[in-house]
């Protein structure tokens, strides 16, 4: 049983230390970033994932470079600060969370005039959004498990859940949530392809934490919640548009669009860190293309032709029309997203 969640991303002293998502549920590795590179390659190349752990890891990842950091005169240091964010902006473009972190400890220092005291505002704003982060997933958790009855049934996509973020998860949080109530909900998880992070990591996450999960293939979607009575689809958030266009793991929109010809509520959760009111619209994402060997290859092992052309989109974008509702740690938004998102924020 998963009694003490692993955090994936932890300050340890001068370092940072990391869960290598990319290596479980087969191995559980904890790395060791000592470097701002260290930060950006673990980003870029999936060692941590999860709009809120990447934010979160950037975050601690500006400490990190403060830290080493010999520059003594302040304002030279806040311009090489300044370039190390958007070094670290370069990573990844479509997680809006990423770019919020490293903005928000910009801010963190702008009434600042020493090096000394930027150096412990920055590592005192990395934690500051780490609990909060925390604290959010729970309060999402919470609205969250109230729109579910003891046995629904809800399927789920990619991985939303407590290794994403600081604890708890998004969409995955209700499932924590109902196990401290003694509330049965039940999963169904969908593989994700092609880096198969419902398969490695949600079923694996929800077979700790004691839920009865059962994996599926992508393309058996649209079956599923057909024949095996999927009360809801729950998912989280990469970016939320300003009119509730949602950006999300590749494969989000196609389940939006059998759940709308089902008849299946269809939840976003996500902390409001990850709305973008600057995005009007979905249109406006830039969604992350990857390396085509994610397609070509399994675990490995090559499985169509190493000159293959490939298509290799992370992320697509979910229209407002097709979302139930947005659970966020203020509450559940439908109808008007436009206005009540932006509402959110007064």
């Amino acid at each position: 049983m998963l009694n003490s969640p692993i955090r994936s991303v932890e300050w340890n002293v001068d370092s940072i230390k990391l869960l290598d998502q990319r290596l479980l549920p087969s191995k559980t590795v904890f790395l060791t970033l000592t470097t701002i590179k260290d930060v950006w390659e673990a980003i870029f190349v999936l060692k941590v994932r999860g709009a809120p752990a990447i934010g979160i890891t950037a975050a601690y990842g500006l400490a990190l470079w403060a830290q080493q950091s010999e520059i003594q005169d302040y304002r030279e240091f806040r311009l090489e600060l300044e370039k190390q964010a958007a070094y670290l902006e370069s990573s990844r473009p479509t997680a809006v969370n990423l770019f919020w972190a490293i903005k928000r400890i910009l801010s963190s220092i702008e009434s600042v005039e020493a090096v000394t005291t930027a150096k412990e505002v920055i590592l005192n704003e990395a934690h500051l959004i780490t609990k909060e982060d925390e604290d959010v997933c729970r309060s999402i958790g919470e609205y969250a498990v109230g729109l579910f009855n003891d046995e629904d049934t809800l399927l789920t996509h990619c991985n939303a859940g407590g290794i994403a973020t600081a604890r708890y998860g998004t969409a995955l949080a209700p499932f924590y949530i109902a196990k401290e109530r003694g509330i049965n909900l039940k999963a169904y998880a969908s593989e994700t392809r092609p880096v198969l992070q419902g398969a490695r990591l949600t079923a694996w996450e929800l077979e700790q934490l004691g839920v009865d999960v059962t994996l599926i293939t992508d393309n058996m979607v649209a079956h599923t919640i057909k024949s095996k009575g999927i009360n809801a689809v729950i998912v989280g958030a990469d970016r939320i548009a300003a009119n509730g266009d949602t950006a999300n793991k590749i494969g989000t929109y196609g389940l939006a669009l059998i759940a709308h010809a089902l008849e299946v509520p269809f939840y976003v959760a996500a902390p409001l860190s990850t709305i973008d009111l600057a995005t009007a619209t979905g249109e406006d994402i830039e969604i992350e293309e990857r390396h085509a060997d994610e397609v070509r290859t399994l675990n490995g092992q090559a499985v169509t032709t190493a000159t293959m052309k490939v298509f290799n989109p992370a992320f697509d974008v979910t229209p407002s029309e097709l979302i139930t509702g947005i659970i966020t740690e203020k509450g559940i938004i439908t109808g008007d997203f436009k206005q009540k998102l932006a509402n959110l924020f007064i």
